[in-house]
């Protein structure tokens, strides 16, 4: 089920249209401010519109990507003997794909992801990188260098 909330508003010569998109786990939220409603509308549309395709692009590349770690990784993780005395601290285990992206781009994938970390290889450098939510609700980046 897709639920859409649109919400308009008008403050004095600000008016503000806000789009929130939730399906299957995916929230999409824009909010646009224009001195006309019309074109707060299409603004917030279109901003959708590209963090929809950019999102269905990186699943794409998901896909393809995914294949080749499984032919990377093999199917042992690291540690596999020592789970008995692991097996109390660790509660979930999860298979990454490093997906080249933007600094830019990662902060989108946050936005519109329920996720609380996002890890990444950055596009630019190379590196792996891990954004993530602080509680004041800013990003912080850390990045690994070798």
């Amino acid at each position: 089920p897709v639920d859409a909330r649109v919400i308009l508003s008008v403050e004095k010569f600000r008016n503000t249209a806000e789009i929130n998109l939730m399906a299957n786990g995916l929230n999409i939220n824009s909010r646009e401010e224009e001195k006309d409603m019309h074109m707060a509308i299409d603004n917030a549309i279109e901003k959708i519109e590209r963090q929809l395709k950019k999102r269905k692009e990186k699943i794409r590349g998901f896909k393809t990507n995914s294949s080749r770690m499984e032919e990377l990784v093999g199917g042992e993780s690291p540690g596999e003997e020592d789970d008995e005395s692991q097996e109390s601290k660790v509660v979930e285990t999860r298979n990454i794909v490093l997906i080249p992206m933007s600094i830019d781009d990662a902060v989108l994938e946050m936005e519109t992801s329920k996720n609380r970390f996002v890890i990444y290889r950055d596009s630019s450098t190379e590196n792996v990188a891990v954004i993530y939510r602080r509680d004041d609700g800013k990003f912080a980046l850390m990045e690994v260098s070798s």
